[in-house]
This record gives structure tokens, sequence and C-alpha cells, in this order.
């Protein structure tokens, strides 16, 4: 885990809120590492080695409540 990461300007967070694209995307691009964790599963294969891998179903549907969120969200 990486602990430099910086946080999010306002401006950012504000175009963001006010549906820029390119805002939502470097949202989502801060939130990417953590979206990819969570939505980490263990499988199995015939053998009974057992992978992580990242469910992609999971992930965008983790993505598209952020952004739904984001969009709702009330800036001051």
């Amino acid at each position: 885990m990486q602990k430099n990461k910086t946080i999010l300007s306002f401006p950012v967070i504000k175009a963001a809120v006010n549906s820029d694209v390119d805002a939502i995307n470097a949202v989502l691009k801060r939130y990417e590492g953590y979206i990819a964790r969570l939505s980490t599963r263990m499988l199995y294969d015939q053998n009974g080695n057992s992978y992580m891998v990242v469910d992609d179903e999971m992930r965008r549907r983790l993505e598209t409540k952020l952004i739904t969120k984001i969009l709702t969200f009330k800036v001051a």
C-alpha cells in the first residue's frame, strides 16, 4: 500500500460533482486500488489450487456506485 498518495483537491471534487468527465475519471483513478481490493475474490481451479482474481463485474458495480454518489454529492 502506498502511503504517499495525495488527497483529491477541492477543485477536482467540485468539477466531478458538476459532471466533468475528466474529474470523475480522476476520482476513479484515485480509488482504483481500493476498488480492486474490495472486488478481489478467491477462486479455485479443478485441481484445488487457489487464485486471487479481481471480479470485473463487482469492480464495475463499485465504480458505478461511486459515480452515482459523486453526482449526488452536495458541495457547499
